[in-house]
């Protein structure tokens, strides 16, 4: 079993307690069991509503001594309740200190206080009369107070640092992540990554989605995992109503959310805090201008590492792996991010013709996905630059492989799209090369594909220099990464299309702009997504059926594409890539999985020489490989400590 800490993540949740107004006794009883809970589905870090142990509603009764000294008595109890859960609680109280009283965070660990975090912004508008009972955090005078007989730091700037692990908290109060500049602004920029909100938000219409807007967007801001907690419905109904809206984002994407639990809730997300630290050291623009704030830090360690529980040999993680990362899940999120990227490639090869002057492009064209992607691209970026599509040059070259179907689907589709259309056999052709350098046509080896690959590079290289045109490149992202192209054959273009677009999204692609084809294209296109993925360099079988199988040979591409998610995009090493695809792909064993990750690290590595002289090409998104952006590795890296890694698995 992986331990899930040594993997970078921290188990972290949010609780929202059944309270009654004003009994602290009552209260801390209900924190003190849904922490218990917490703690035996090994939570790391627990964050309660603002003001929980008194209830955030209970109005002038704030200025009742007996009501003040209750809610630290039980605190006090609390205290020794979780004394033996090894878990960072943090919960709301009203302190008195300097003379004043402050809404305050009180962070917890194992019986002790770390730390006291007042609110910074206090609320005076509309239903909010905060400032009523309670002072600013800038009006504190004292950095240390005592509380429940500790003395204990007391300061808006505190950080909670974990010294076993990356970890750092920061917090806030509620009204503080509605402000122009939020605390946890700059508890992030000084090394916070994971951020707490304690918060009592009353519900009125839209109230909700504009929270949520909130936290999605100061998790990214922050590069940050952002865990939301506000008060629930036992609180006052007397003018408000109170939904316990509790938020688990990471990065600017809600993993989990939950409102109107008449009793409690407890939200529990595996925090991926490595993949947080990743971004912010690969974005160095991150840090900025450091600010002159001054911040202290309390240290503690978490000794119960996150670990399997389970007995079907998977590890327990609290966090949904998507099998797919390229693509969105839900259809609407993938039609949008389907037309985004589609209007990205097409804007890209319009200005590259417009730019150079070209009137013609030159596409090879061979039936399968990737080749119609850029056909389809192409006819865009015409229709972009309001130019005549016969300007689009189709070629097909059918070779030794070529099966019927896969030529009958590229001539079919060609003649519907009303571009003009060229067929060259290059049969002959390769037929004399090989007789020109000794090799017996009998002999499908590497030479015999490569052969018919690179004759149809220069096949269509010529016919743009005939035509005063641009070749238009086919190969997609997850090809270049495999280095499944022949060099200086179909790796070779004049403007690559698909260079940014992983394979599993080419197909969703395709699909998109099927939706809205006219019938016959579209009959054409569906043909085409269910054929199988080959280059047809091998020749069918006797009833002229596709034999050469691309994911027979290098593998499957949702695991491929998966694997060079999380190398490229987040730098993780090979054991816990293990980890996350064995969560994703659950019918998959450990022993298959390590074996294509070996192979995709050796692939990767061994062909980077194809990426180092790529041509131009469009970025879509996050991961791209071109040398000249941001991808740059030698060609001769050595990747021993990648596959000695996985040995050990």
């Amino acid at each position: 079993m992986f331990s899930l800490n040594e993997l970078g993540f921290i188990r972290a949740g949010v609780a929202v307690p059944e309270l009654k107004l004003a009994n602290p006794a009552f209260n801390c009883r209900q924190i003190a069991d849904l922490c218990g809970e917490a703690s035996s589905q090994q939570v790391q870090v627990l964050v309660f509503p603002e003001l929980c142990i008194t209830g955030y509603s209970v109005g002038d009764l704030f200025h009742q001594r007996l009501l003040l000294e209750a809610g630290e008595k039980e605190l006090a109890e609390l205290l020794q309740d979780t004394r033996t859960m090894d878990m960072v609680i943090v919960v709301g109280l009203p302190v008195r200190a300097d003379n004043q009283l402050f809404n305050c965070a009180v962070v917890l660990h194992q019986g002790k206080i770390l730390g006291v975090v007042p609110k910074t912004f206090i609320p005076n508008y509309n239903e909010f009369y905060e400032h009523r009972w309670f002072s600013s955090a800038l009006q504190r005078i004292s950095d240390e107070i005592c509380l429940c007989g500790q003395l204990v730091p007391f300061n808006e700037n505190l950080l909670f640092n974990d010294t076993s692990s990356e970890l750092v908290i920061g917090v806030e109060i509620c009204e503080d992540l509605w402000m122009p500049c939020p605390p946890s602004s700059n508890h992030a920029q000084h090394g916070a990554n994971l951020l707490l909100n304690l918060s009592a938000s009353n519900e009125i219409v839209g109230k909700a989605d504009y929270r949520r807007m909130l936290v999605e967007a100061q998790s990214a801001k922050c590069m940050a995992a952002y865990l939301y907690a506000s008060a629930g419905p036992s609180e006052s109904t007397t003018d408000l109503v109170f939904s316990g809206h509790a938020i688990i984002a990471e990065n600017g994407i809600v993993f989990q959310e939950t409102r109107m639990n008449y009793k409690q809730t407890l939200l529990i997300e595996d925090i991926d805090i490595e993949r947080l630290m990743n971004d912010r050291r690969k974005f160095n623009t991150f840090m900025g201008k450091a600010t002159s704030q001054k911040y202290q830090t309390k240290s503690f360690q978490l000794n119960c590492p996150v670990k399997s529980h389970n007995d079907n040999g998977k590890n327990d993680l609290h966090r949904r792996v998507d099998p797919r990362p390229f693509v969105p899940a839900n259809k609407q999120n993938r039609d949008a991010r389907c037309a985004d990227i589609f209007n990205i490639q097409a804007a890209g090869l319009a200005q590259r013709l417009d730019k150079a002057g070209i009137k013609k492009a030159v596409v090879g064209i061979s039936g399968g996905l990737d080749s119609t992607l850029a056909l389809l691209v192409t006819y865009q970026a015409y229709k972009k630059l309001r130019r005549p599509v016969k300007d689009i040059l189709g070629i097909t070259m059918p070779g030794f492989g070529t099966s019927n179907r896969t030529h009958d689907n590229a001539v079919t589709l060609m003649q519907e799209m009303g571009i003009t259309t060229l067929e060259i056999p290059i049969g002959e052709a390769c037929l004399k090369h090989m007789q020109d350098i000794g090799h017996d046509p009998d002999v499908h080896d590497v030479t015999y594909e490569n052969v018919q690959a690179r004759e149809r590079t220069q096949i269509l290289m010529d016919l743009a220099n005939q035509e005063g045109g641009l070749v238009v490149g086919t190969g997609d992202l997850s090809e270049l990464a495999l280095g499944w192209s022949t060099y200086n054959g179909d790796h070779m273009s004049m403007y690559a299309v698909n260079s940014g677009v992983p394979k599993t999204l080419v197909l969703y692609l395709v699909e998109w702009v099927a939706q809205s084809a006219e019938p016959n294209i579209k009959e054409v296109l569906e043909d085409i997504l269910a054929t199988p993925i080959s280059p047809e360099l091998l020749p069918p079988d006797k009833d002229g059926n596709i034999q050469q199988m691309t994911e027979e040979v290098i593998g499957s591409y949702d695991l491929h594409d998966f694997f060079l998610y999380y190398v490229l995009r987040f730098g993780f090493s090979p054991t816990k890539i293990i980890c996350l695809a064995e969560n994703a792909f659950e019918n998959i064993d450990r022993k298959t999985l390590v074996y294509w990750l070996k192979v995709f690290y050796k692939r990767f590595f061994t062909q980077q020489y194809k990426r180092s002289c790529m041509p131009d090409g469009v970025k879509v998104g996050s991961v791209s490989l071109s040398p000249r952006g941001d991808w740059r590795m030698p060609s001769d890296a050595s990747y021993e400590i990648w596959v000695n890694e996985l040995a050990s698995l």
